[in-house]
């Protein structure tokens, strides 16, 4: 069995092309997922791993053509890891990239009463948020001042001051 060096080791496409259909496909599914799904409520379900896996497998003709080197492979994940810290860089860099990039935290409860129309914007229901609730330790909605979904999909919960100086009195009791 002989191995082909030169197939393994020179490229077949040329690398502009590489570096342009990672570019276009990497923006374009950037774009989509930021229009459509926004932000998750912090997991990651069946479905969104479905849908990563999914997504992954058709862009990859898209982006890498026919190739079979490994340079040319090298420069597809060069150019998807390129964006990823661009983006990144420009939302650290620049308020209006971060905003565009990042989602503002979206209130879903102010003064214990549920903001049901925010929470229709990001496909939360009572019960998700009740139990996002649970695991920070409050039972009842009455007990938080704001509750917001961050960009990363966690939940951040501000409580009532009364509620906050009476757990800081059990501690110290």
């Amino acid at each position: 069995m002989n191995i082909d060096l030169k197939t393994i080791f020179l490229p077949d496409t040329p690398l502009i092309e590489i570096i342009l259909r990672g570019s276009v496909m990497y923006l374009s599914l950037f774009i989509l997922l930021r229009i459509i799904l926004k932000r998750q409520s912090g997991t990651l379900g069946m479905t969104d791993l479905l849908l990563i896996t999914l997504l992954a497998d058709a862009s990859q003709n898209g982006m890498a053509g026919d190739y079979k080197s490994l340079p040319d492979g090298v420069a597809l994940v060069a150019t998807i890891i390129f964006w990823n810290y661009a983006l990144d860089w420009l939302s650290f860099k620049s308020s209006y990239f971060q905003r565009l990039i990042e989602p503002l935290p979206l209130p879903l409860i102010k003064n214990g009463r549920l903001l049901r129309t925010n929470m229709r914007k990001e496909l939360i229901t009572d019960n998700d948020l009740i139990e996002q609730l649970r695991e920070q330790g409050i039972s009842d909605i009455s007990r938080v001042k704001e509750a917001y979904i961050e960009s990363d999909g966690k939940i951040s919960v501000i409580e009532n001051e009364e509620e906050r100086h009476q757990k800081t009195e059990k501690k110290n009791s």
